[in-house]
Parts: structure tokens; C-alpha cells; sequence
């Protein structure tokens, strides 16, 4: 089969990348392949292309592979020069809908943005991005996609010897808030506006030719994010790494490192290795939501307006609008998981209170449980506060708020000790509980019990790697 690329980040941004091919795999071996976006895609891939192309042992025709350059602030820290360490954009196809869409090789190699590092990824690390990022897709959250995962046949070293893997990612674009950052801090305006106007171009066309067209672009990206932390939020994800490197301008989750699903609910919950301050709690999301769109707002002002306190102004009255536009996407949210139709000004404060009610029970299963309270009650070691508030939901849900309840929330999500179980078996050769719970994180509105219940208590505190 053949990919036809239309690369034009490559094309239109030059000095934003730097032409790099990947390593070559001395042995691929394909691990797994989504067919169903490949379809999606209107690729008909078969397995000695995908294993070949997506290990780096042959690049596709028509690929132009690169390394992007961007910035990043990294756990508030300011990085002024990060860029594609061990990734490689091949290209840009259009999909079956007419989308543009990248193709990137991650764990691929050494890139000259590699600052030391060796530019692989192990199995498991690529394995866990293609289960995760399925498993958001399959509960409607924006994010990028996962097409395929190749060994190697290399050893990668971190802790230990580890089998070599390649990921490749579909994405809207890879144009993160870092990459607007790179170009700020080196003054760069005029490649900071062929940035900018090639993301308008790009994400969002209908604002190209309005009066502010770098302001509107600033709101669309609040809007997105707003809504994706949102989703992130009403689903028990932590995303572990929120770096404005991590960022993605077109609103998808993107990098999943030390990611994981909270269990029970604590707003403190952390799993990364590295998060020591919890600057990425789950309750802080939204927090630093907020404030990596203010770096954007901060590399955008040369370009909002040719006043520099006009143009300040101008984004900080952008940059107030968040915490309430993220509420109102959070309370939509919740509205959605507790079956509430319509609108009422109480919604707000019944979302707040069940919070309070629910601390440390089972995130998902609370939810899915709360038209049944015969099952929802071993969820808590306290239910007074739940008693307390079951009958004002009730009244509020009305009739059919089961079959609301079922419809808008998961049974099924990726559980911490399955992932490390499915990722520990893959890396010793056994692709069968990968590929089971794989299953069943595609599918997670159907109830499989073996893939529902908590933790076992042997289980203990749950730690996250960013596999670098």
C-alpha cells in the first residue's frame, strides 16, 4: 500500500524543524496494529509495511521526516530549547473526513534536540501509550491515537536491560505551547507569526481574516482545553506531566507518560515518580490549565496587538474567562454523569456535595453505581453523607436517570494494577493480557467484572514513570 503525504509544517515553517531520519530497527517485530483507525484513516495497511515503516527500518514514500522544535515550561521551569528528543514527524495524510493529520514515530532515536538522551522507548512505555490513549478515545475524549507499536529487536537501558519498541502516534498536529514559547523567547516575530498563522490555518481557518485573528486564536485554544481537562476530570485521569511542552494547541491529550486513572477519589492524588510538590494533582488540572495558557497569552502578545499594553490587556481579559469557562464545562460534565436533564442553578452545588460525600470511594464505580444503591454502598466506608445526598439526586434526576447514569459512565477503565500486569507480560513476550484488556478498554460502557473491580490491597501506592 502506499501513504500519501502532504507534509506541510515541512513545507511552510522552515527553521522550525530539523531534518532527521530515524534509527533503523535491526529486528521490528510488529506488536500490534489498529486496524480500525487505519480503516478509519482509509490506510490499508498490512503488517510488513506497518512493521517496516513504523519501526524506522524503512521510511514510507513520500516521508519527510523531522525532529519540531519547541520550549517548554517543565514543572515551572523555563527550558527554552526542548524539541523532538526521540520522536520523528514522517508527514501529514488526510483522513476518510478530510482532516489533516500528523504521523509521528516515537522512540524512533537520537534527534540533535536529544540533550544527552538515547532517543528510544522501551515496550512497555509504548504499549501503555496505545492502551491509554485507546481507551480515552473509546470514551470520547479528545486525544491522539495510537496506530501501531513495533519492537525493536534492540535493548534499551534504564533501570535495567529493556526490549526496544516504536510507537506511532496520529495527532491533529503536533503544535504545542511550547512551540510558540521557542520562538517568543528568542524574539523571533516574524517565525512566531508563520507559526501562528499556519495554527490558524490549520486548526482554526474561520478566524484567519477577523479583526484579532490571534486573539479569536487564543480563545479557541481556552475553549478546547477547557472542555478536554474537563473530560479529563469527570473520568478520574491525571495526566501526570502537564509541561506547556505537553500541550497540544488542537485540544487532544497528548504524551501519555506517568499517566494514570485515579480509583479513589483524593483531589491530592499523584502517581508520577517526579511529581514530588504535586504541582499535577488531579485537582490541580484545572489550575494549570490556566496557567500554561497564560504562557501562551505571553508568547502571543507581540502578535495581538501592535500596542503592548493593548495587546496585555486584550489577552489578560481572555486569560480572567478561564476558571469560569472551565466551571461551566465541569459542571456540563457532571450534568452528563448524573443523568440531569436540562439545567438548574442547583447543579452546581449537588456536583460540589457529592464530591464532598464520596471521598475515597471508587471514582468510577460510584458513578456507575448511583442508581443502585445496594451495590453502591460497599463503595464506602461512611455512606451517611451519601445518604444524606441520594434523595436530593433523586428529586433533581427524575425518571430514566439509570439508564442516563449507564449510558455517560464507564464500567470499564484502564485499573492501574491491569496496565502493569498487561505491560509486564508484554515486555516478557506475552502479548495476551495486553490484548485482553485492550478489549476491554475499547469497550467500556459493557460490564466485564474481571476488568471493574479496585486494586487488590496488596496492591499498594501506585507510581508512574515517564519511561525516558
Amino acid at each position: 500500500m502506499t501513504l500519501t503525504f502532504d507534509n506541510s509544517y515541512a513545507r511552510d515553517l522552515p527553521g522550525t524543524y530539523l531534518r532527521v531520519v530515524p534509527d533503523p530497527a535491526p529486528a521490528p517485530r510488529l506488536l500490534v496494529l489498529n486496524q480500525p483507525l487505519a480503516a478509519h484513516l482509509g490506510l490499508d495497511l498490512d503488517a510488513g509495511d506497518a512493521e517496516s515503516w513504523f519501526s524506522g527500518a524503512s521510511l514510507p514514500p513520500g516521508a519527510d521526516p523531522i525532529a519540531q522544535a519547541y520550549a517548554g515550561h517543565q514543572f515551572g521551569g523555563f527550558s527554552p530549547q526542548l524539541g523532538d528528543g526521540r520522536a520523528h514527524l514522517l508527514g501529514e495524510i488526510s483522513g476518510r473526513d478530510g482532516q489533516r493529520l500528523d504521523i509521528q514515530l516515537k522512540g524512533s532515536g537520537r534527534t540533535p534536540f536529544s540533550r544527552g538522551g538515547d532517543g528510544k522507548a522501551a515496550v512497555g512505555p509504548m504499549l501503555r501509550e496505545y492502551l491509554i490513549s485507546e481507551a480515552m478515545a473509546a470514551l470520547g475524549i479528545p486525544t491522539t491515537r495510537s496506530l501501531a507499536v513495533v519492537a525493536t529487536g534492540a535493548t534499551v537501558w534504564r533501570e535495567t536491560a529493556l526490549p526496544g519498541a516504536v510507537l506511532t502516534r496520529i495527532a491533529a498536529s503536533h503544535l504545542r505551547v511550547g512551540t510558540f514559547q521557542f520562538f517568543a523567547a528568542r524574539g523571533d516575530k516574524a517565525q512566531l507569526r508563520a507559526v501562528a498563522d499556519y495554527a490558524i490555518a490549520r486548526h482554526d481557518p474561520d478566524h484567519a481574516a477577523g479583526d484579532h485573528p490571534y486573539l479569536a486564536f487564543l480563545d479557541a485554544v481556552i475553549d478546547r482545553q477547557a472542555r478536554l481537562i474537563a473530560e479529563w476530570m469527570g473520568v478520574g485521569f491525571i495526566h501526570g506531566v502537564m509541561n506547556t511542552d505537553n500541550m497540544a494547541i488542537s485540544g487532544e491529550t497528548i504524551d501519555y507518560g506517568p499517566c494514570a486513572f485515579m480509583e479513589g477519589y483524593a483531589p491530592g492524588t499523584v502517581f508520577s515518580s517526579i511529581d514530588h510538590q504535586g504541582r499535577y494533582s488531579y485537582a490541580n488540572q484545572p489550575v494549570i490549565l490556566g496557567w500554561n495558557i497564560a504562557r501562551l497569552a505571553e508568547a502571543l502578545v507581540p502578535l495581538i496587538d501592535p500596542d503592548p499594553d493593548r495587546a496585555v490587556d486584550l489577552a489578560n481579559g481572555r486569560l480572567e474567562s478561564i476558571s469560569g469557562r472551565y466551571r461551566a464545562e465541569w459542571i456540563g460534565v457532571m450534568r452528563r454523569k448524573l443523568g440531569l436533564v436540562g439545567e438548574d442553578p442547583g447543579d452546581a452545588d449537588l456536583s460540589d456535595d457529592l464530591m464532598t460525600a464520596m471521598a475515597g470511594a471508587d471514582w468510577t464505580l460510584t458513578f456507575r453505581r448511583l442508581a443502585n444503591e445496594a451495590t453502591l454502598r460497599p463503595l464506602f466506608e461512611d455512606f451517611r453523607g451519601m445518604e444524606a445526598w441520594l434523595p436530593r439526586w433523586h428529586a433533581r434526576a427524575g425518571e430514566g436517570a439509570a439508564q442516563r447514569v449507564a449510558a455517560a459512565n464507564p464500567a470499564v477503565i484502564p485499573r492501574n494494577h491491569q496496565v502493569e500486569d498487561a505491560l509486564a507480560a508484554a515486555t516478557a513476550g506475552d502479548m495476551a493480557p495486553f490484548q485482553a484488556l485492550l478489549a476491554a478498554v475499547q469497550d467500556p460502557f459493557v460490564e466485564r467484572e474481571a476488568y471493574m473491580l479496585p486494586a487488590p490491597s496488596g496492591f499498594g501506592t501506585y507510581v508512574t514513570f515517564c519511561g525516558t
